[in-house]
Order: structure tokens, then C-alpha cells, then sequence
């Protein structure tokens, strides 16, 4: 393909709408232009690397016996209503009516449909097991759509659903996607690992999320070096060996303090002297069964995935200050456990439970109270272990310490049993003839995520770098001067010699200076790059820059570059 007669339009300067510099460069190279919110056009450069890496994916579910399909984008919201998930995902859902005034939505993911599309076209135990996938559009309405591919309303993802007739059926399945899993994120160069994960709104008896470890990353993972435990932060446990605050923090009897103005635990540790570990903070949230307290010491925060599970609730919100100050009695920032009015539940951390002299707000301004006991002072309703992870806490399976590192979800796998089958009354026939639910797996991938974060993770701030094997083109050939007939005669000839090799080959051929053209090939990142210009014509030798290495390799003649490339690209 020659530059010229390619589209390929690039930013000399930073969006001021991206802040990941995976963003910023799919925009400056012309891989990606944004239409409106978290919706993009994926532009020629964008597209090419997109197929590539949907290549490299169906090559790997393809071998584990997965076979290809399209289904609908547009969805029956009836499908939705019978499964109850038209509720679960709210404005998330984004509905519209056809002109006969019947409910449709677009796809936000695809449990639905496959299992409608099963249980009407397989009957019986012979027909399995089936494994279905798809690369195709979902449309999520996000609130806050940011960050490039990474969160956007539109986006494209690999979904695979497996179909068994028993657990241990799902099992092998589940284990082949694992395993092929690893294999595309192996070919892929990415350092990932595996984490336990929250089901969320797909459900299921149990999940995994492939995360890929980037500084950069919006999710947040618990990882033991010592034995290998890795969890969410939303699904991570660890063992509290916390006995209690200091003896500094100790008052012989419960005792008012006046802290003027003093709110957060910072600014009352700092007021009275004391360590933010002697402290335990009351919070309010609102649910759908009404305000409940949560309590965790003073240097921790509440992992509201087990706040949410203790409480037996589905909703859980920060209570508005108004509400704070008709249940407290107080501003925002003097909540304490005791005294509370119209609350359902008071609910307190293991460690706050297990220690004593607490300091805990008054539930009066300006006013904090010191030696709070639980079980003397105030009784809690549940005491559960709803504190989340952080950095140096001790692992529940070896008890070495825990790091926290920054990541990206790219994949995401789930054993969803028979959840959807029986929703949907799914069945087929066992060996002996009885009707039984399909016990169900599904698998997904982002890929516009997953194209970003190559970026994001191999790429410096100026110069996009991604593997040869998603690259849009895998060599660039550089004509510094189309006026020169005789560089011209030797970049054509190469140009041709690659082609018919069946490389895919960008040939700049553009009217710009030489400065310009090796800026903007180094930019969209092309792995390999061929310089043709007036040392190439007076030395008569060829020079191959590998950009990864940041090398120069030299040739006497075409037989050898063009030998040396094949060997490179296999």
C-alpha cells in the first residue's frame, strides 16, 4: 500500500481530550477519531491492527473446537425481561421502540440470546459439548465514558459461551478457554496473571478476570509474591493481626474530646496526637431497604462488594449530607455508632469487634468520643470482615505480605452453571432421556481494550510500538526524495519485491521532507523500516531498522534483506 493513496490523518500535537498516553497516540496517529462520548471510528491503521488481533484470537478459540457465529446487536427486550436483567442494568440498558412500537435494546452483552438460540436448536447430550463465539459490537451506555477504548459506551468484544451437560463437563470447558486464554495473551507479549473475580451483572458460580499489569491501570489487584494468590480488590481477603490501638491511644473511661472543626480522621489524629490506626470510622449509606452504618478502623477503607454481601443488599450509596445530619444529629464528619436514629443495620469490621478503645466520632459537632467499646457502648447488628485489602496486610492462605499493583482487565471468564438455562428454561435430553438444564460457561474478551493496552503497556510518550504480529503494516519502505529517479527506481523495486513476497508493506511515497515521513512512520509504528535515499544509491548497500531494538542492520544486496526479513517476520 502506498502512503499517498492511504488515509492516514495525523496530529502533530496531544488532544487535550485524552489523558492515557494510549489514547492521546491511537489519536495522533490517525488509528482512532471519536465521534461523540465513548463512540469511535476506527480508522484504516486502526482497523488493520484491530483484524489482526481478532485473527490471532479466532486462531486460538478455533483450536479448541469453538466455532464462530454472528448474533443480533439489536436485542428483544422481552429476552431481557424474562431473564430480570432489564432491571439489573438500568440506564446501562439502552431501550428504544421500532416503528410497531415493540421493545427492543441494544446489546450490552449476549447471555440472552445465545441461550434462546440453543435451547431452540439443541435437543439432546449427543449434541454436546458446544462451544459458540462471536467478535461483534455491545453498547453499554456509560455515565462517564473515558480513556479512549478503554471505557467506551460502543465497543468490540470476543464472546464464547460453552454449552455441557454436567459440571464436570463445564469444567473442560472452562479449563480449554483458560488455556487458550494464555496462549493469545502469551503471543501477545503481555505480563498477566489470572485473579480471582466478582461475577457482577453476568452472575455465575465462579469468575476469573485475565488482567495485564500496567502503573497505569484503573482496577486494582492483591497479589502474594510468596504463594501466588491473586484477587480483585472487590474480591481479595487477608488476615487481620491488628490487637487493638496503641496504649498512647488508651483513655481509662469513655470521654468526650473536642476537636473544632476537625472532621476527617486525619485532621483529628493530627489534632490530638494520635495514630489514624486508633480510629474507627462510621459511614452512612443508603440502600433499597433503608440507611445501614458501616464501620472499619480509622487507616482503612469499606469494600462495599462485602458490605453489600453481609448486608444482604443490591443498592448500596454514600448517604447525602442532609440524611447524615437527620440520623447522626451532627454534620458530616461527627458520625459515631451510638444514638443513631432510623437506621436498619450497624455493621462493623472483624478487627473493629475484636479490639477495644476506639475513637469514634460524637455525633456532635465538634465533638469526638474516646474508649468506644463494642458491646458496651453501642451493638452492632453484624459483624463481618468488610475491610478492603491494602499493601502489607498478610495473605489468608500463606500469611506473607500482600503487595497492590495497578492493572487492566482484558479478559474476563465465568462458570455460569445453570443460571440462564433455567431462567430461560433451556433444556435437552440426557442418556436417559430426562430434561435437564444446559450447565453453561462464558468467556469474553475486549479487543479495542486490548488494542490500547498494547500500546499503552510497549509504547514510549511520542512513538507508538506494537508487535509484528498486530502492527498495521509490518514494514515501511521511506522514499526521502520521489524526485531522485534513481531512488525512486530502487524504493519501487523493493516496494514490488516485498509485495509479491506477500508482505504487508507501507510505501512512503508522499512529496514531504524526509524529516516529516520518518516522524510519522516512527509514530504509527511500524516494526520494520527500509531508508532509501542518496547513501542507499552512492553505497549501493540496503539498511533494515528494527525498531524495537533500535537497530541497523546493513545488506550487500536484495536477496539478503529480503532473506533477513522473512526471518524477522516468522
Amino acid at each position: 500500500m502506498k502512503y499517498s493513496s492511504f488515509f492516514i490523518p495525523s496530529l502533530k500535537e496531544d488532544p487535550k481530550e485524552a489523558v492515557l498516553k494510549s489514547h492521546k497516540l491511537l489519536l495522533r496517529a490517525g488509528y482512532v477519531r471519536q465521534l461523540a462520548g465513548g463512540i469511535y471510528t476506527y480508522l484504516p491503521l486502526g482497523l488493520k491492527s484491530l483484524r489482526k488481533l481478532e485473527d490471532i484470537i479466532r486462531q486460538e478459540m478455533n483450536s479448541t473446537g469453538a466455532v464462530e457465529l454472528s448474533m443480533p446487536f439489536v436485542q428483544p427486550l422481552d429476552l431481557w425481561k424474562e431473564s430480570g436483567r432489564d432491571e439489573d442494568y438500568g440506564k446501562e440498558l439502552l431501550r428504544f421502540k421500532d416503528r410497531q412500537d415493540r421493545d427492543f435494546c441494544l446489546a450490552p452483552t449476549y447471555e440472552e440470546v445465545i441461550t434462546d438460540l440453543v435451547k431452540k436448536n439443541v435437543k439432546s447430550y449427543k449434541e454436546l459439548p458446544l462451544t459458540l463465539y462471536q467478535i461483534h459490537l455491545k453498547f453499554r451506555d456509560e455515565m462517564r465514558p473515558r480513556f479512549g477504548l478503554m471505557r467506551a459506551k460502543e465497543f468490540i468484544m470476543k464472546d464464547a459461551y460453552s454449552f455441557d451437560a454436567d459440571e464436570a463437563g463445564l469444567d473442560e470447558s472452562y479449563r480449554k478457554m483458560k488455556r487458550a486464554y494464555e496462549n493469545i495473551f502469551n503471543r501477545l507479549g503481555f505480563n498477566f496473571k489470572f485473579i480471582k473475580a466478582e461475577a457482577g451483572e453476568i452472575g455465575g458460580n465462579y469468575s476469573e478476570e485475565l488482567m495485564v499489569f500496567s502503573e497505569y491501570g484503573e482496577d486494582t489487584i492483591v497479589i502474594c509474591e510468596n504463594c501466588g494468590y491473586a484477587a480483585s480488590t472487590s474480591e481479595a481477603d487477608s488476615i487481620s493481626d491488628y490487637h487493638g490501638p496503641l496504649e498512647s491511644c488508651r483513655q481509662p473511661r469513655m470521654t468526650k474530646l473536642f476537636t473544632p472543626d476537625k472532621k476527617s480522621v486525619e485532621e483529628v489524629g493530627e489534632y490530638l496526637k494520635v495514630d489514624k490506626v486508633c480510629f474507627a470510622k462510621t459511614l452512612i449509606y443508603e440502600t433499597e431497604s433503608g440507611f445501614i452504618a458501616a464501620m472499619v478502623r480509622g487507616d482503612r477503607e469499606i469494600n462495599e462488594r462485602k458490605l453489600k454481601k453481609a448486608a444482604g443488599i443490591k443498592n448500596l450509596f454514600l448517604a447525602k449530607e442532609r440524611d447524615v445530619e437527620k440520623i447522626t444529629g451532627a454534620p458530616c464528619g461527627f458520625a459515631g455508632p451510638f444514638g443513631l436514629n432510623s437506621l436498619n443495620l450497624i455493621i462493623i469490621d472483624e478487627e473493629i469487634n475484636n479490639s477495644e478503645y476506639w475513637i469514634t466520632g460524637a455525633n456532635e459537632k465538634d465533638a469526638h468520643m474516646a474508649n468506644v467499646k463494642p458491646g458496651r457502648d453501642f451493638i452492632p447488628d453484624i459483624v463481618a470482615n468488610i475491610r478492603t485489602v491494602q499493601a502489607g496486610d498478610k495473605c489468608v492462605r500463606c500469611s506473607g505480605a500482600l503487595s497492590v499493583k495497578n492493572a487492566i482487565e482484558l479478559g474476563h471468564i465465568f462458570k455460569l452453571g445453570e443460571k440462564y438455562s433455567s431462567i430461560l428454561n433451556a433444556k435437552f435430553l440426557d442418556e436417559e432421556g430426562e430434561s435437564r438444564f444446559f450447565v453453561m460457561g462464558c468467556y469474553g474478551i475486549g479487543i479495542g481494550r486490548t488494542l490500547q493496552t498494547l500500546i499503552e503497556v510497549f509504547s514510549d510518550d511520542n512513538e507508538i510500538n506494537l508487535p509484528v504480529s498486530v502492527s498495521p503494516f509490518a514494514l515501511a519502505i521511506v522514499n526521502l526524495n520521489v524526485n531522485d529517479e534513481r531512488i525512486t527506481a530502487v524504493s519501487e523495486k523493493i516496494y514490488g519485491g516485498l509485495t509479491t513476497m506477500g508482505i504487508d508493506v507501507i510505501y512512503d511515497d508522499r512529496k514531504l521532507s524526509a524529516g516529516i515521513k520518518l516522524k510519522d512512520i516512527d509514530l504509527i509504528g511500524i516494526p520494520f523500516k527500509i531508508v532509501v535515499g542518496n547513501r542507499t544509491i552512492k553505497n549501493n548497500k540496503y539498511e533494515l531498522n528494527i525498531k524495537k531494538d533500535n537497530t541497523i542492520e546493513t545488506f550487500d544486496d536484495l536477496e539478503s534483506l529480503y532473506k533477513r526479513i522473512r526471518e524477522l517476520l516468522s
